[in-house]
């Protein structure tokens, strides 16, 4: 794959979360098209792609690289409702709220991501496997 290419999107995020697996199913099941990707903060690629961007990466922060961009947090949530199914990129209205603002409930959430869900590890479709990059 082509990381430059504007036409694709990965979410960068924690593999050992529940929660976190959680919401690559929501995403996989609600995806509007397959340009989405998937790779854990833990992989190698993960590591030298946001490294090489000077991101020093933090397990608690989804991260979303989109149109060459890396968003985190709140905005990288964001960025990934416009590409689900409708209603959900209604939900990137609320960019009218302050950023400062929307991390601090990402972060609230993000504490507490251990115990809102358990493990959670579902094994992807022979097609879903080729969105996953490790």
């Amino acid at each position: 794959m082509n990381i430059d290419d504007s036409k694709n999107i990965i979410l960068f995020y924690d593999g050992d979360c529940g929660f976190c697996n959680s919401s690559v199913q929501f995403v996989l099941k609600h995806r509007k098209h397959d340009s989405i990707y998937f790779a854990t903060l833990q992989s190698d690629f993960a590591t030298e792609l946001l490294k090489s961007r000077g991101i020093d990466i933090k397990l608690d922060t989804l991260y979303v690289l989109k149109n060459n961009t890396i968003y985190d947090k709140s905005s990288g949530g964001l960025q990934l409702t416009a590409e689900l199914k409708f209603p959900l990129p209604i939900l990137k209205a609320f960019y009218i709220v302050p950023k400062f603002m929307r991390d601090a409930v990402y972060t609230y959430i993000a504490k507490r991501r251990h115990k809102i869900s358990n493990s959670f590890c579902v094994l992807p479709t022979e097609e879903e496997k080729e969105l996953f990059l490790s």
